[in-house]
């Protein structure tokens, strides 16, 4: 049987024109009928690094009995001039989040994918605490089952008290190994939520992975990196993903 949580994420591929550019993960939120892709806002667009694609692409499932089956599903990023992702910003800048809506009859009809929804975001019944086992799940270097196309999953652990800012940026420190490609990846808890049914995803939505961080300290030669990564908290998304504005 295949692992519920591997279907909430998906590859992402960015391109200008045919041409193509990197690698990232991501991963579906389902809210109010609607269906949204997560992924970074660096993702979109980054442009100290000249990273402009003008579209990605998903890879989707298309056969609920054959995982091999699968297509890539092209997304626009700009319509009439215009970016049509939305991204977050706060009091202390930028947040490395973004979403874009996908248009659900656009889809294959066959199209095998699972989305986490508010009742996955984390709240004060269940706390997370430092120490806490966590997993981060995405497509690192752009790794990943390529008979099956689904992700790997990274342990990590709570590196930061959770449910503060960390240095008061709106995100917390996940320790774990990870890599390029692994921007967007969902910050998981196993934990279900509470009333779920029983086919429900019995995990919870912490984060979103955004970056490794590193001490600017750091001599090159004499220490190893951190090891530590920054998680925007997965809260972010029910900003994200309301259309009514100031609730």
């Amino acid at each position: 049987m295949i692992e519920s949580l591997l279907l909430t994420a998906t590859r992402v591929l960015t391109f200008d024109g045919q041409r193509p550019l990197t690698n990232a993960s991501g991963f579906f939120f389902a809210r109010d009928g609607r269906l949204f892709l997560v992924t970074s806002r660096h993702v979109m667009i980054d442009v100290p690094s000249k990273h402009l694609p003008d579209r990605i692409e998903i890879e989707l499932h298309t056969d609920p009995g054959n995982l091999g089956a699968s297509i890539g599903f092209s997304i626009p990023l700009y319509r009439n001039g215009k970016s049509i992702w939305r991204q977050g910003q706060d009091a202390a800048g930028e947040i490395d989040v973004a979403v874009i809506e996908l248009e659900r009859e656009a889809l294959p009809a066959t199209a095998v994918y699972l989305a986490f929804t508010s009742a996955h975001l984390h709240c004060a019944f269940e706390r997370a605490e430092i120490g806490s086992s966590i997993l981060v799940v995405g497509f690192p270097l752009g790794f990943h089952d390529t008979l099956h196309h689904l992700p790997v999953a990274r342990q990590a652990i709570i590196a930061s008290s959770f449910g503060l800012r960390f240095r008061g940026h709106g995100h917390f420190l996940p320790d774990a190994r990870t890599h390029r490609g692994t921007s967007s990846a969902p910050v998981v808890m196993r934990i279900a939520p509470p009333n779920a049914p029983p086919d429900a995803l019995p995990w919870m939505l912490l984060g979103i992975h955004s970056a490794r961080l590193d001490a600017g300290t750091r001599d090159l030669d004499l220490d190893e990196t951190l090891g530590l990564n920054c998680a925007w908290y997965a809260d972010i998304l029910l900003t994200l993903t309301n259309d009514r504005p100031g609730t």
